[in-house]
């Protein structure tokens, strides 16, 4: 079976979702799918910690599907502009778990990962497969990965 390390850019993925569709992501029915005659290596989720009890009862249910749940705090600037974003880490561990899976599965629009996805393929040979929201995921994420599923319908909880 494919091995597979998944990564999951929680804030990126809430904010794009909620502003597509005003609903929120399915983490079940992405996780049936994603898994589905694969093994699962590692999976994390990349949250920023408020502290507020509704996001404890989403982070345990993160948890319970299979995610390892890693949190930053929520830095609140004098300005009233906020801090908060998992980039560095995310690469740190996609490069850390490259070697020794087939398929990298990172759920994120943020262009900035395109570097990564670059480098992970061309250096290990493995394939990256991108999880975002149609129009509102970089297009040079998308053109750089080996292959992008779109967001929509069958991956939205259902109100």
């Amino acid at each position: 079976m494919e091995k597979v390390a998944i990564f999951v850019d929680v804030q990126n993925i809430y904010y794009t979702v909620r502003d597509a569709y005003g609903a929120h992501f399915d983490y079940n029915a992405f996780w049936a799918e994603a898994t589905q005659d694969r093994t699962v290596v590692a999976a994390y989720a990349y949250a920023i910690h408020r502290g507020d009890e509704k996001q404890r009862q989403f982070q345990n249910i993160l948890r319970g599907i299979g995610f390892e749940v890693k949190l930053k705090p929520f830095i609140q600037r004098s300005d009233g502009s906020a801090k908060g974003d998992w980039d560095v880490g995310i690469t740190i561990d996609v490069l850390e778990h490259a070697p020794d899976v087939d398929r990298i599965i990172l759920l994120s629009g943020d262009g900035d990962f395109d570097l990564l996805v670059e480098k992970v393929q061309s250096k290990y040979g493995i394939d990256v497969e991108i999880y975002g929201v149609p129009g509102l995921t970089a297009t040079s994420l998308i053109q750089t990965a080996h292959a992008f599923r779109e967001i929509e319908e069958t991956l939205l909880l259902q109100r």
